[in-house]
Parts: structure tokens; C-alpha cells; sequence
């Protein structure tokens, strides 16, 4: 064979990947757009046409499915408590995360590789073995049903991953910057946070999003740890009292409007930071 029929034999193989490739590009993004269009699509739908064709598209906009779900179904309390938690949670898992991690990847001392070790392996330590000692520990405590609990717990939960991630970046970092620091006088505290931190920010911006995302949509923590007053409940939370009441109400519209406001800072988060995000899980590899 030729040195032209190789070469076109290789041009018709790497067109039927192509193809293939494209093609399954094309279904992943129908399987996981496909779901949340729906869900808001549905959202803006009276309630007698998602009885009578659920899968249909909308005759009309219903506004009021998001006003039922804000007020009537109370998700807007649900929200609010879930983002003052999430405040103090993602801001204590950021702080503490990036300084041990900067710690750990920086320095080299005594049990410096035992300690690192010790946060890699919480993320192999599953959450649901820790529920019942949580439990009694916060209740000795006195934080059982308690918001200053359930951060403290989100900060647990997240760490592991947190240092994992940010030790990993930490080291890809230049040292010449940071030696510079040190011979002009600055102290270990103020080179991690006007140096090193603004040279982080894509791995910051990176973990992030994914803590915000995984303490977002938290549900087991609350619910076995936040079982007092229903109106301390969390977002997803409230989601599920909601998808309970309308087996009885019927109120699909207000239920898939909840739904739809639980996603909308999900991506909004996303969208924003979208290229710090793929700047962050590619700058270990581009350095």
C-alpha cells in the first residue's frame, strides 16, 4: 500500500472517531441538559397541564408557581438559612483549608507527610459512619440543632478534600517569589496572604465552587443533625417536605419552581467562574 493510501485510510479512521466522538459528545449533553430544561420548562406551567400532559410544552407562563414556592411553601426562608450557613461554612473551609494546605506544601518538618496523609485519608472515610458519633458529640457540645453546629460540620467534611486539592497546587507555585518575601522582612503570615493566596486564586476559585456545591445540595448532615425547629431546615430540606406535601396538595407547578431556584445559584456560581475553573484543574498540569 501506498504512502497516499495510508494516509487517506488514516483520514477515513479518524473520521468515523470523529463521528463517534461527536456523537457521544451530543447524547451526554441531551442526558445531562435534557433533565434541568425540563424541570424548567415545567416550572412555568399551570398545574393542570402538567396533570394532563406532563411532558408537553407550556400554554402559558405561570408566575405564581414561583411566588407559591417562595412564600406559601416557605423556600425562601429555606434559602436563607441555607446561605447564612453557607457562609460561615465555606468561608471557615477556605481559610483553614488553604493555610493548612500552604503549611503541608511549603515547609518540611516533622510529621509533615503523616499529617498530609491523615487529611487524604477523610477522604476515604465515608460521612454516613459518622452520623451517630456526630450526633452525641454535638449534642455534648450543646450545637445539636444548632446553625453554629452544622457549619462546624461542613468545615469537617470538607477539609480532606479542601487540603488534598490545594497542597497539590500550593507546590506548582514558584518559590522565588516567596523567598523574595522572606529576605525583604515579610512575615509567614503576610506572604501567605498578599503572595501566595492571589497567586492561588484559580485552585481557590476552583475548590471553591466545588465546596460551595457539595454544601449546597447537603442533605444528610441537616437532616440528622438539624432536627429541631422545621424552620432551621436547609434548602434541600425544605425540597423534600415540599415533593411530601404535594403528594397531598397537588401543587406540582410550585415544587418544580422550588427546584428550579435550589439550581439557579448552582449555576449562576458555575457560569461566573467558569474559566478560573478550568484554569485551576489545568495549571498543575501546564506548569
Amino acid at each position: 500500500m501506498s504512502e497516499q493510501q495510508h494516509r487517506e485510510a488514516g483520514e477515513r479512521t479518524g473520521g468515523v472517531l470523529n463521528v463517534f466522538a461527536h456523537s457521544f459528545l451530543v447524547v451526554w449533553v441531551i442526558l445531562a441538559a435534557g433533565p434541568l430544561i425540563w424541570v424548567v420548562i415545567s416550572s412555568l406551567r399551570p398545574h393542570a397541564d402538567l396533570v394532563s400532559d406532563p411532558f408537553g410544552l407550556p400554554t402559558g407562563l405561570e408566575w405564581d408557581n414561583f411566588t407559591n414556592a417562595w412564600t406559601n411553601a416557605d423556600i425562601g426562608r429555606y434559602t436563607m438559612n441555607s446561605l447564612i450557613i453557607l457562609a460561615g461554612s465555606l468561608t471557615g473551609t477556605m481559610l483553614l483549608g488553604s493555610m493548612a494546605a500552604y503549611v503541608l506544601a511549603r515547609f518540611t518538618f516533622r510529621g509533615n507527610r503523616l499529617i498530609h496523609l491523615l487529611f487524604v485519608g477523610g477522604m476515604m472515610f465515608p460521612v454516613f459512619l459518622a452520623l451517630v458519633p456526630l450526633f452525641f458529640i454535638l449534642n455534648n457540645f450543646g450545637l445539636l440543632n444548632t446553625r453554629q453546629g452544622l457549619i462546624i460540620v461542613y468545615i469537617a467534611y470538607s477539609l480532606p478534600f479542601t487540603i488534598f486539592f490545594l497542597v497539590s497546587f500550593f507546590r506548582t507555585l514558584p518559590t522565588g517569589v516567596q523567598e523574595a518575601a522572606t529576605l525583604d522582612g515579610a512575615s509567614h503570615t503576610r506572604t501567605f496572604f498578599q503572595i501566595m493566596m492571589p497567586m492561588a486564586q484559580p485552585g481557590l476559585i476552583s475548590i471553591g465552587i466545588f465546596n460551595f456545591l457539595g454544601q449546597w445540595n447537603q442533605f444528610v448532615l441537616p437532616r440528622v443533625l438539624n432536627i429541631g425547629d422545621p424552620d432551621d431546615a436547609v434548602l434541600p430540606q425544605g425540597l423534600a417536605a415540599l415533593m411530601v406535601q404535594q403528594g397531598y396538595e397537588g401543587d406540582w407547578g410550585a415544587l418544580y419552581a422550588g427546584v428550579t431556584m435550589a439550581m439557579l445559584p448552582v449555576l449562576v456560581v458555575y457560569i461566573t467562574f467558569q474559566r478560573q475553573v478550568q484554569t485551576g484543574l489545568t495549571a498543575g498540569a501546564v506548569r
